[in-house]
């Protein structure tokens, strides 16, 4: 089995995850969950950036905007979801912007009436 991609760090975002779903629990939307993991990462001294902005373009127009919640120390990709809502276009969403960007993981974290639930999304390409 291969190993696994920024495993510590990817380890220690889950951990922040699941730390976000035990203090305040589902039923939030995804702006309070996003400003509990910023408070965390800062708390945790990780190097992260929020909202980031990035264009596709076609023949250098900008054809359209996407944002991603957090790119965690320039390498991992976060999309936090509330509830089951969007989590396919949450899927989509990462692998383009990992390819677009030569990124190699993507998490996205859901919080769901049945708990935090967390999926790696590895580009190999």
């Amino acid at each position: 089995m291969a190993d696994l991609i920024y495993k510590e760090l990817s380890y220690l975002i889950n951990g922040l995850a699941y730390k976000i779903d035990n203090e305040i629990g589902y039923g939030f939307d995804e702006k309070i969950y996003a400003d509990a993991l910023e408070e965390l990462l800062k708390k945790n001294n990780i190097e992260y950036q929020r909202e980031v902005y990035y264009p596709i373009k076609i023949d250098d127009k900008v054809i359209a905007k996407r944002f991603i919640d957090f790119l965690i120390e320039r390498n991992i990709v976060i999309e936090l979801k509330q509830g089951e809502k969007e989590y396919r276009k949450a899927c989509d969403q990462i692998f383009q912007y990992l390819r677009i960007n030569k990124l190699k993981l993507g998490i996205i974290i859901r919080f769901t009436k049945d708990g935090v639930r967390i999926k790696r999304i590895p580009n190999f390409y």
